[in-house]
């Protein structure tokens, strides 16, 4: 749910899907200021979600995988920027895309975890 974003996330703002969740649909988004105008490129419920972005030069492509293994779901997310900011940052941008993507990961773990807790009697 794009449009629900900043609820669990809180350096994403102004989020608006243009559309039905599907490839081809636009939605632009704010994270950490910059507006970046992204398109759905996948959308395989409750298995595979991913789209590329624009922002600034720099042209990423983000991936999410779930998979379901003994009760459990594995969320692998990826990404990859190119452009000339991209390769003029390298080392920053790289260091700074795995706390990022790390940070949402653990955001959507405490999202989820939060959703399906029950209170002990």
């Amino acid at each position: 749910n794009i449009d629900q974003w900043a609820n669990w996330l809180p350096f994403i703002s102004q989020q608006k899907l243009n559309g039905e969740l599907k490839a081809g649909t636009v939605f632009i988004w704010k994270n950490r200021g910059t507006t970046i105008r992204s398109v759905i490129h996948t959308v395989e419920p409750f298995n595979y979600f991913g789209w590329i972005g624009k922002a600034f030069g720099t042209f990423a492509i983000h991936n999410w995988s779930l998979t379901k293994s003994n009760g459990q779901i594995l969320v692998i997310v990826e990404e990859s920027m190119e452009g000339f900011l991209a390769g003029f940052f390298k080392i920053i941008l790289n260091k700074n895309l795995e706390k990022s993507l790390g940070r949402w990961l653990d955001l959507l773990k405490f999202e989820c975890e939060k959703s399906t807790y029950v209170k002990p009697k």
